[in-house]
């Protein structure tokens, strides 16, 4: 099988638009990881991110007759700019169904390229639905984002670079995967080439379709997707990139937003470039495997795959950097009510540094504190924490609560005795004009509203934590009705960090 694909690879004539990109050596990163760290950089090409080359071999391989009637593709992102530039260059008439949950930046880039664009939905599936749909209506040629033979090809060429431009030692590559496309296609070509260099697949934690189809042994659909890697927020492998993926990864790696945001910063500190999620996916897992298996002394690389990003995102994925880096412990600490108390918990801290400090009058007998305190690992972490207990102070270590860091320390501010029981929950906001107002539409006026917290995180989406004057049983009302409109829900009535600071 990959001796076929080979061939196809070899064929591809896509460098009269696509850029041969560089290899880059990451020296920071690699002084850091005790490895030779490089970086394939594929967000130089001309639309910022590596689909442009499956896109331009599709369109090269497709007759006259479909050329002429142009050719229609769903995107959220980097496939339309892909495709929208292939089809300036070629003069091809190009329709791209986008989620009306797309940022401006990039719906404006692909009508900058030419193409008619049609905002159709809120993700992924829905506007694929559309342009199907479109595409019975007049006679158009569907271009698939990463399942197509063509595309994988295109996409395969990566692989070939790397290998030219690295005829010495290299250990393994780092491949963000979403539908599976790019790894699809350097796998194919590295392991036919070179076959003891590895191929590392990795993919957001919440989006992890190729975990679940080697698993299951076949491609499964996700109940669910987060879409903070929003270029990799695919719901279901292709059903030929796993049949090349399922021979030919070594390994599937899962990051989380957390360890994507901090691999975002490591490139920018080695290249000064700044990814998108999906884009430093790759490094999240090279760090990831190293942490892991210990290796010292090994090349790898990992395929920085995009950049592009909304600025609006920066805000949160520094936010969370800290956290990714292991650099930052978010704590939250019960303190005697008493004057003097809040110095003589920072001289307990010592020399480290807080990096946040939230508190609000609620008792006279004990004061509950959410801090954030600068660590070194995780072990610094956790040593914190035993040296805080062993001092006599009550604490709860909320680091890993996505509660607590994407919603608690920004609402910290007391108990309300008033609400009574309360159902708490948590869940991702697709952003549109008037959305707000339709889910409390929707919503009905049964339940009363009893917490709100919204924040913008950028691109299509924002989060929301939500409670309701409710009954455990109406609780379970209200979670059927958040699945039934599709939103990626957690119940956290029972949370840790919610119960700490804003539970009744």
């Amino acid at each position: 099988m990959p001796q076929k694909y080979v061939k196809k690879i070899l064929d591809a004539r896509i460098y009269d638009l696509a850029l041969e990109t560089p290899v880059d050596k990451a020296p920071l990163l690699s002084q850091r990881l005790k490895n030779q760290v490089l970086l394939k950089r594929e967000d130089l090409q001309p639309v910022f991110s590596f689909k442009v080359r499956g896109a331009y071999n599709k369109l090269r391989h497709l007759s006259k007759e479909q050329l002429a009637a142009g050719v229609i593709a769903a995107s959220a992102g980097n496939h339309a700019q892909g495709l929208a530039l292939a089809a300036q260059k070629m003069g091809v008439s190009a329709t791209i169904v986008m989620p009306k949950t797309t940022p401006n930046i990039k719906v404006d880039a692909v009508r900058g390229w030419g193409a008619n664009v049609v905002l159709f939905g809120d993700n992924y599936d829905t506007a694929a639905g559309h342009a199907k749909q479109l595409l019975e209506e007049r006679g158009l040629t569907y271009i698939h984002p990463f399942d197509d033979p063509d595309i994988i090809a295109g996409q395969g060429t990566v692989g070939m670079e790397i290998l030219r431009q690295l005829p010495g030692d290299l250990d393994a590559i780092f491949i963000a995967v979403g539908g599976g496309g790019l790894c699809a296609g350097v796998a194919a070509y590295v392991k036919y080439v070179r076959p003891s260099v590895k191929i590392i697949a990795v993919e957001s934690d919440d989006a992890a379709c190729l975990e679940a189809a080697m698993k299951a042994g076949k491609p499964v659909k996700l109940k669910e997707v987060g879409i903070f890697a929003d270029g990799t927020a695919v719901g279901q492998i292709g059903n030929e990139t796993f049949r090349i993926l399922k021979d030919l990864v070594d390994e599937v790696i899962t990051v989380s937003t957390d360890e994507i945001c901090a691999a975002i910063k490591d490139v920018y500190n080695d290249t000064r470039a700044i990814c998108e999620p999906s884009g430093a996916m790759g490094a999240a897992g090279l760090k990831k495997y190293v942490e892991q298996h210990g290796v010292v002394g090994q090349t790898l690389l990992a395929i920085q795959c995009g950049a592009n990003i909304d600025f609006d995102r920066l805000r949160y994925i520094s936010e969370r950097t800290e956290v990714g880096e292991k650099r930052e412990a978010i704590l939250a600490v019960t303190l005697d009510e008493r004057p003097g108390s809040f110095k003589h918990f920072c001289k307990a801290l010592g020399k480290r540094t807080i990096s946040e400090f939230n508190y609000r009058f609620s008792s006279t007998d004990q004061a509950q504190i959410f801090v954030g305190v600068k660590v070194t690992s995780d072990d610094d972490r956790f040593q914190l924490v035993s040296e805080l207990s062993g001092g006599g102070y009550p604490v709860e270590d909320m680091t890993d609560s996505e509660l607590a860091k994407s919603h608690i320390r920004h609402m910290v501010g007391g108990r309300s005795p008033q609400v009574g029981e309360e159902q708490v929950f948590r869940f991702e906001f697709p952003e549109r004009p008037s959305a707000l107002l339709n889910f409390l539409t929707e919503l009905g006026d049964d339940l009363n509203i009893s917490m709100f917290h919204y924040r913008n995180h950028g691109s299509a989406f924002g989060k929301v934590l939500v409670g309701f004057q409710a009954s455990q049983t109406e609780g379970l009302k209200v979670k059927q009705f958040l699945d039934e409109l599709g939103y990626r829900c957690e119940d956290e009535t029972d949370n840790q960090a919610y119960r700490f600071f804003l539970g009744s």
